[in-house]
């Protein structure tokens, strides 16, 4: 959902930002004294945008209200889906346990998430880390970041992390698996000098 969203995100603001630079840069370049095309929607620098001719061309057809009606009741609710999903809680809050008798216990997803970070910073070259429970609570996902140390090789990093924080994470929980999105990051520090 997450990549989802970004994607949308990405989609509307481009969309809406090549609108406004065209229709900008359409109007300052005939108010400038640019000399449209003969297709364009207005022809010198005196004219308007939208006439009182143009403004009420439609407005005696019985279709034109329930159009417009319909089409703005639809960029609303696009509207307002978009803004709740911006506010939408991302992060999984407890993680299903199967304890093995039918019932199963929740955990605290915080909890768990701190088990992840404690065993990362613990491997070797790792200088920080953290992660981010998604998913659902009976199957969840991780979203880890790890700040590498100058020395540290991110594919020995990235094999202890799956070895041993996320292979004991996975089993305390009792999950068959636990699919892990993994972001390597180095610590910034000052150039060695070579004598």
């Amino acid at each position: 959902m997450r990549d989802v969203l970004r994607t949308v995100n990405r989609i509307v603001l481009g969309l809406l930002g090549l609108v406004l630079v065209a229709g900008g840069g359409s109007v300052l370049a005939v108010g400038l004294g640019a000399k449209p095309p003969s297709w364009w929607i207005y022809e010198s620098r005196k004219d308007v945008l939208l006439g009182v001719a143009d403004r009420q061309r439609w407005r005696d057809e019985g279709w034109w209200w329930p159009v417009v009606i319909a089409v703005l009741g639809v960029l609303v609710l696009l509207a307002l889906w978009w803004l709740v999903a911006q506010f939408r809680r991302r992060r999984l809050t407890e993680v299903l346990v199967d304890t093995g008798d039918g019932e199963g216990a929740l955990v605290r997803g915080r909890a768990l998430e701190s088990v992840l970070v404690s065993g990362a910073e613990e491997l070797d070259g790792v200088d920080h880390a953290g992660a981010v429970l998604t998913g659902r609570r009976s199957t969840p996902r991780a979203r880890m970041n790890l700040t590498l140390e100058p020395h540290a090789a991110p594919g020995d990093a990235l094999r202890q992390l799956g070895d041993g924080a996320l292979a004991q994470a996975r089993d305390s929980a009792g999950l068959e698996s636990l699919p892990a999105e993994v972001r390597l990051r180095a610590v910034k520090h000052r150039a060695e000098r070579v004598s």
